[in-house]
């Protein structure tokens, strides 16, 4: 049977250690079962080549459309501020001037800004959330040669400054009272307020997502992911159970990025899909989910299935398989920790991010506004997770409103009282525009006033928000979060301002938070730096705990580690030295 015709799919992420596209694997298997051929043109492992690969394969491939992913806007780590989306745009633009054919952007990361990023690309289309029915339909409709304009969800440049989303079939009560954009053929004079579900902010994006079918992985196959190559050279795998997020945490982009619903993947299609990672080899998968406990009922049937066909299967791959979860501090009851051992979870990674409940209240809560867990949940889980043969990481993260030296300084001294596996602090925000913290913040400024402990390493003056209703359109609202006022880019980030820094620090725009990170490394004692990991200002230590290009990481990799980074951590000097024994696991010795 002919196929429909060719969609490429591109991957322009160069950053090490390499991380599998699991995206373009979950659109490969959408548009190959709507009868499209889906080549992949992964440049992670043409660094230094990748306009010569991009040449070489356009020369001699004509495609109906071309999908570019972008995962991540920049590192999101606030004393490095190092964006991505300038390698992107370069990608794009080589990729303009080598066929006619119209391109769609997407991905988690471009889903925290898509209008101002379709914008800024100057692509055709854009798509927030799980794009492989939008993908499909978007293709279907070019075949037919149909318009794009009743594509529901699809984002449409209809020229500089003017893009335009077509309303979903499914909208909340909050979107519905919402006016969906108007393509306008000049612009408009005096255009009304935006509002936030005029741009599908907090929307379910549950329609958008396959949940029944598993999604292909490959590996060794030419014009596909190969996904055996990055589990060898940078140590996991990936594995989706469920999109989307209930939950509205003040900090976090998944709910609006990925969708305010879950929508939940069918149990069998997910373990087959496990079943066929580890069958290649691939035994050390990761979750991406937001947070694999929440939904608890349907993660623990999954880990049934899982140890179902474990236990019942003496050939099964599943049998090699390490599991790495993350997961919130609540729901995590003894049942969940002894399935999660039995499915062979290797480690937890737990979102706890403070103790202190004042801090929590306002900032981890459910889709109604209240909190859902107290630090005794964290020490739970912990002690669960170790009584049942895991390794634990608890993340926390300084900086949010009503920070400073007192509360930081508790909530270091009672997670370190944990022993956890690793214990990591992060410190500062990045902000993102429909984050709950970044609306707020923009509120208050109104367009006319900085507010203290809004922050960027490159802003040359004082940091002015605007709130959407007061932006002329959702670009320009997104784009105050990227870029300043000449286009430069200008990460916004933020710190409270009554942590312990001078008031030259804190009433400055570019203001570097030193005192703060000096107090963290003073505080522990540096006989426990071996199981902590701090925030570093560059060049201040070489225990840089950033992904993106990271040293120790790279050097895991190039040893043959596999599993969570975190799990290798306390082994770090050793392993960064070369004189570290190389076995599977460290949780394996633990067993």
């Amino acid at each position: 049977m002919a196929h429909k015709g060719i969609i490429t799919l591109i991957n322009p992420n160069q950053i090490y250690p390499p991380i599998a596209p699991y995206a373009l694997d979950v659109l490969t298997t959408a548009l190959e079962a709507e009868g499209f051929e889906t080549h992949v043109l992964d440049l992670t492992f043409h660094v230094g080549d990748w306009k010569q690969a991009l040449r070489d394969y356009f020369d001699s491939s004509r495609p109906l459309l071309v999908g570019v992913t972008c995962r991540n806007t920049d590192t999101v780590y606030a004393f490095e501020q190092r964006p991505f989306i300038d390698g992107y745009k370069a990608v794009i633009d080589e990729v303009r001037g080598l066929t006619a054919a119209p391109v769609i952007a997407g991905g988690v990361g471009f889903s925290t800004m898509p209008f101002a990023l379709v914008d800024y690309f100057d692509v055709d289309f854009g798509v927030k959330g799980p794009g492989e029915k939008i993908i499909c339909d978007l293709a279907q409709a070019f075949v037919e040669g149909r318009t794009a304009d009743h594509i529901p969800g699809l984002l449409i440049n209809r020229g500089p400054g003017q893009v335009t989303r077509v309303p979903p079939p499914v909208l909340n009560g909050r979107a519905a009272a919402a006016p969906a954009p108007v393509a306008a053929p000049a612009p408009l004079p005096a255009p009304a307020p935006l509002s936030f579900g005029a741009v599908g902010r907090y929307e379910s994006r549950a329609w958008q997502a396959e949940t029944e079918r598993s999604y292909t992985r490959r590996s060794g196959e030419p014009y596909k992911i190969d996904n055996l190559r990055y589990y060898r050279e940078g140590g996991l795998g990936s594995i989706l159970t469920k999109s989307g997020c209930v939950y509205k945490c003040s900090h976090c982009v998944e709910p609006d990025a990925k969708g305010t619903q879950f929508a939940r993947r069918g149990v069998a299609a997910v373990v087959d899909e496990m079943e066929s990672l580890t069958a290649q080899g691939i035994y050390d998968l990761h979750t991406t989910d937001s947070e694999f406990n929440l939904s608890i009922s349907h993660s623990k049937s999954l880990l049934r299935e899982i140890i179902r066909r474990r236990e019942g299967d003496p050939a099964s791959p599943l049998r090699h398989l390490r599991l790495w979860v993350y997961c919130q501090p609540a729901p995590f009851d003894e049942e969940f920790a002894e399935l999660l051992a039995a499915a062979g979870c290797a480690g937890v990674n737990v979102g706890a991010d403070h103790v202190r409940p004042e801090m929590l209240d306002a900032w981890k809560v459910t889709g109604k506004g209240t909190r859902y867990y107290d630090f005794s949940d964290t020490v739970r889980l912990v002690e669960l997770s170790h009584r049942y043969g895991m390794l634990t990481m608890v993340e926390a993260l300084f900086g949010m409103p009503g920070e400073n030296l007192s509360t930081m300084r508790e909530c270091v001294d009672r997670m370190m009282a944990l022993d956890a596996t690793v214990t990591g602090f992060s410190l500062g925000l990045r902000l993102f525009p429909y984050m709950d913290l970044a609306i707020s913040l923009a509120e208050k400024c109104d367009g006319v006033r900085t507010l203290p402990g809004l922050q960027s390493n490159n802003a040359t003056r004082p940091i002015v928000l605007k709130p959407l209703r007061k932006c002329s359109s959702p670009i320009e609202y997104e784009r105050q979060f990227m870029f300043d006022e000449s286009g430069e880019f200008r990460l916004v980030c933020y710190f409270s301002p009554d942590l312990p820094e001078a008031p030259g620090t804190v009433g400055s725009p570019h203001g570097i938070w030193q005192a703060s990170v000096d107090f963290l490394w003073d505080h522990i004692p540096k006989s426990e730096y071996y199981r902590v990991m701090l925030p570093t200002i560059s060049g201040s230590s070489e225990n840089d705990n950033n992904y993106a290009d990271n040293p120790f990481l790279t050097s895991l990799n190039r040893q043959g580690y596999t599993g969570a980074f975190w799990a290798h951590w306390r082994d770090r000097e050793a392993i960064m030295s070369g004189t570290g024994a190389l076995g599977e696991l460290a949780v394996e010795a633990a067993r």
